[in-house]
């Protein structure tokens, strides 16, 4: 699983029918050095993957997603889904570990 930030929503005009329990989120994907810092973040710009979401995420909410073949799990049949939103995140407790130089 990975953590992202809701960023905005993808709109579809026809959709799949075993998408219409859902919707599609633009999700920005946080790095460790994202997630150690505090909120707000600062998003880097092109990296974004489109998340589908039967939870009811909302821009500017933390979610963990989860990518390829596991992002399918959810739906009774197969379906072509690359990433699936499977937690809405509260909150992050995260201190990140610390490099120790050689001879130290």
């Amino acid at each position: 699983m990975r953590l992202g930030q809701v960023i905005g929503r993808v709109t579809l005009s026809i959709g799949e029918e075993s998408y219409r329990a859902g919707r599609f989120l633009l999700v920005q994907p946080l790095a460790s050095n994202q997630i150690a810092a505090a909120r707000p973040w600062t998003l880097a710009y092109g990296n974004s993957i489109v998340v589908y979401d039967r939870l009811g995420a909302g821009t500017g909410d933390l979610i963990g997603y989860v990518e390829g073949r596991e992002a399918g799990f959810p739906f009774p049949q197969p379906t072509p889904v690359d990433a699936y939103n499977c937690a809405l995140v509260d909150a992050v407790s995260y201190k990140p570990p610390k490099v120790h130089e050689e001879g130290h």
